[in-house]
């Protein structure tokens, strides 16, 4: 049997050496397991290729593909994800943050007949304040927005069975969300906790704008609910409208004049406001469809290592 190992890296230098030996130190503990290591340059501006190229020529299992340029790390995990070519194939981040050791685990439970072995990281007492309410507000947003059930601190650190694996693949969306389409696909399904490691070297690559763009391609990659908004906020106003027009008919009645254009003015710019921001999001949703009818590729390799088929 054989196990991928699938590594998005951008700017990872220090720490693709690192990974690497602590990978191959917990699968030399299984006997019954080939294994290849796949990572996907995300276009570094490091030297981060020329290490994999060194590398891969050194030992045939580790291989890798490089991006033209960077696509983001989503689109890194699916391309690996669909040149892995193992039996199973478990994805992670270069960074250490997802630990090798648990590889173990999840490999245990797929032999058992699952076929995605998910991880859910454990509340970290040293993030910021600040870290732990955008994490936890990108879980609730997708939870209660769309069609899809995530659970809170689900990562990209899985394991999938080949089966699943061929069902990606026939996904064409040109901006797949995978966390959500793990979880939407189905099949067994087993939860594994796991308490993340410090980032071995380098700094996150997921800043807040980029946390923001994957919960909003998560929303409306599963679901139209943002544009029954419309609906519900025009009703809404449609009913303050005839309040407001009722009560000044009877101010009118009562021989009392309108005092001021403060009210009428602060109405005016909430409508707008309103009109504004519902546009957007009528405007993101066809932004992805003018995206989709091009069907441009997801992503472009330049190079990938001899050994990569």
């Amino acid at each position: 049997m054989k196990i991928s190992i699938v590594i998005p890296a951008y700017n990872e230098l220090d720490n693709i050496p690192v990974v690497i030996s602590r990978i191959q130190d917990v699968m030399a503990t299984l006997d019954d397991y080939d294994h290849e290591i796949l990572f996907v340059d995300d276009g570094s501006k490091d030297k981060s290729l020329d290490l994999l190229r060194l590398l891969s020529q050194k030992d045939n299992r580790i291989k890798y593909l490089s991006f033209s340029r960077n696509f983001g790390h989503q689109m890194a995990l699916r391309a690996g994800l669909e040149h892995a070519t193992g039996d199973a194939v478990i994805s992670m981040d270069a960074d250490l943050q997802h630990p090798p050791e648990m590889i173990p685990a999840l490999i245990s439970k797929w032999t058992e007949g699952y076929e995605v072995v998910y991880t859910v990281r454990e509340a970290d007492p040293n993030l910021s304040f600040i870290k732990k309410q955008t994490s936890s507000g990108f879980y609730k947003i997708i939870k209660y927005a769309s069609d899809i059930e995530l659970e809170e601190g689900a990562a990209d650190f899985r394991l999938l069975d080949r089966k699943v694996i061929e069902y990606l693949k026939k996904f064409k969306e040109n901006d797949l969300f995978l966390r959500g389409i793990i979880s939407w696909i189905g099949f067994k399904q087993y939860k594994i906790s796991y308490k993340p490691a410090e980032r071995f070297a380098g700094t996150t690559k997921y800043s807040m704008k980029k946390m923001l763009a994957l919960a909003s391609n998560g929303i409306t990659s599963f679901t139209t609910k943002p544009l029954y908004l419309s609906v519900l906020l025009g009703f809404l106003m449609f009913l303050f409208a005839i309040g407001f027009g009722l009560a000044g008919l009877y101010d009118y009645w009562m021989g009392q004049t309108a005092i001021g254009w403060t009210s009428i003015i602060i109405i005016i710019v909430m409508i707008g406001g309103i009109q504004l921001i519902m546009i957007g999001i009528i405007g993101i949703y066809l932004g992805k469809m003018f995206l989709e009818v091009k069907q441009r590729p997801s992503y472009i390799i330049q190079e990938e290592s001899d050994n990569e088929r």
